[in-house]
């Protein structure tokens, strides 16, 4: 019987409070965060080709609503979901192939994929805003 007879038995697992976040777990974490968001933005996504199917009236409701400052921002905060997700499955990718496993490449490759995400987001931005022209 486990601690009988004033035996005191060790956890069987450290709580998670014991342990200092480290950037692989964060990203692990986020990147599940990043798929679960991905899924949401996606039924916004069919929402969104929904109303231009049913005509003028709903479409001009949602792009009111994705024009708006609150629709912008959910907007960079799928694009950047979408990168982060992206180049976090790309480094898994590479670790299934058996690749990029010693402690310094991890770091690098958890604080490149941060970083790429970024970038392209706000490369993809810039694009989006130079190519619809001034006043849009």
């Amino acid at each position: 019987m486990p601690g009988s007879a004033g035996k005191r038995l060790p956890p069987l697992s450290p709580h998670i409070q014991i342990y200092r976040p480290q950037l692989t777990s964060v990203l692990s974490i986020v990147n599940r965060m990043a798929g679960i968001l991905l899924s949401l933005f996606s039924v916004v996504l069919v929402g969104w080709l929904i109303a231009a199917a049913a005509g003028a009236v709903p479409y001009a409701v949602v792009e009111s609503f994705v024009r708006s400052r609150v629709g912008q921002i959910l907007l960079f905060g799928a694009t950047f979901v979408f990168f982060l997700h992206l180049c976090g499955s790309i480094r898994h990718l590479v670790w299934d192939a058996g690749y990029g496993f010693e402690l310094g490449t991890i770091y690098a490759s958890g604080w490149a994929s941060v970083a790429v995400s970024v970038a392209l987001t706000l490369i993809t931005w810039i694009a989006s805003v130079a190519l619809a022209g001034p006043g849009q």
